[in-house]
């Protein structure tokens, strides 16, 4: 068996109501000041009460922001430290989507010790101390409650990550609760997202391992399952506690074993077009199936067993179009755009997505097979 190593978040709490012991929980760790990060939908939705009563009950002071951006801009992390500095913060808590996770990572870090953002991104480069950390996720998608990385928009619209075992937080608060009243069209593509880390995580050309195999794996069957359940009209608990555990397993197996073409292709559509980042990867997710069949046809007919079990494949390339076929069928019927048009994208669009993809090599280098400008262009097109 080849060598590997793997990492995550050293404590999960998976718990229905969940969120009502926030405070509590932060009183353990001997924290004081929190400082609350989250987003103006959150608040107006009341998903931010219940947190804040917790902390209230526990004697904690917090002072909660809500300035979070989708696709956090370095502005709005920056704004986000100084006023959890000026607060004289001593426990930061991530409750919202990925956005608010990935800043409250940086926050937490930032806060513990300063550093210039445009220093650090990429791995291994941040320092610490951080402040202790608490993310509490409200969609089941980013997995960024279990993830070392934080996803940045920088002024020339980039995405950029800061990878650091640092950003693993102290504790991931999972409540179902908090995901029962999510719109439809935002849990089918959270959904897909956290099925992305599943499948790219399995079929990753570097770091694949037998854990992250196996979570990655699970994380599929329990989404696949439940998904359609999650995204109907009135949506069970059972389908929304197993997406949620379903996207912490799929972000434990890619802060392991990394994602890859289907992010690469994502980054630029949200950098440039301001697409919700699932969406995105959901819009170019079945292209990219295709694209890479022939060199990660063993590993999708692996996956077609997992999430088919009752079927029978007579070899390696039926259980792989069978695959890409059940994930196609199942992003074509979810309640969102389904083209690149339906998103602002025009075909002069193209050249500029697929340069901006090119440059996400760090990604790029973990797909099973090559992608070139070219191959990411005619990507692009046939999602048009």
């Amino acid at each position: 068996m080849s060598d590997f190593i793997f990492e995550t978040t050293p404590r999960a709490i998976c718990r229905f109501g969940g969120a009502q012991e926030l405070g509590k929980l932060c009183a353990e760790t001997g924290a004081k000041r929190a400082f609350i990060l989250s987003d103006p939908g959150l608040e107006k939705a009341g998903l931010t009460s219940g947190p804040c009563a917790s902390l209230r009950k526990a004697g904690i002071d917090y002072l909660l922001w809500t300035g979070v951006q989708a696709d956090p801009p370095e502005e709005s992390i920056l704004e986000a430290t100084r006023h959890a500095q000026e607060f004289g913060a001593d426990i930061i808590i991530g409750l919202g989507g990925g956005s608010s996770m990935d800043t409250a990572k940086l926050v937490a870090l930032l806060c513990g010790k300063p550093q210039n953002l445009a220093d650090i991104y990429g791995i291994g480069l941040a320092t610490g101390p951080r402040l202790r950390l608490i993310q509490v996720p409200t969609t089941a998608g980013t997995g960024s409650e279990v993830t070392p990385i934080s996803i940045v928009t920088t002024p020339t619209s980039e995405k950029k990550g800061v990878v650091s075992p640092l950003l693993y937080p102290d504790l991931a608060l999972l409540d179902a609760e908090l995901t029962m009243g999510l719109p439809a069209p935002i849990t089918a593509a959270t959904g897909i997202d956290a099925m992305v880390h599943a499948i790219e995580a399995y079929t990753t050309k570097h770091k694949k391992n037998p854990l992250s195999d196996s979570l990655a794996i699970r994380a599929l069957q329990l989404m696949t399952a439940h998904i359609d359940d999650a995204v109907s009209a009135n949506p069970g608990r059972a389908a929304r506690e197993a997406m949620l555990q379903g996207s912490m397993m799929a972000g434990m197996a890619f802060a392991n074993a990394p994602v890859a073409a289907v992010h690469a292709l994502a980054y630029p559509l949200g950098g440039h077009f301001h697409v919700p980042h699932g969406l995105s990867n959901a819009l170019v997710l079945t292209e990219v199936l295709k694209f890479n069949r022939d060199a990660a046809m063993q590993h999708y007919g692996e996956l077609a067993t997992a999430v088919m079990p009752d079927q029978r494949f007579s070899n390696d390339a039926e259980a792989c179009d069978a695959f890409i076929a059940f994930i196609a069928a199942m992003v074509a019927r979810m309640p969102f755009a389904q083209k690149l048009r339906d998103v602002g994208v025009a075909q002069s669009d193209l050249d500029m997505l697929a340069t901006d993809a090119m440059k996400v090599e760090r990604l790029l280098i973990n797909n099973p097979r090559e992608v070139t400008f070219d191959d990411a262009r005619a990507i692009y097109a046939r999602v048009l």
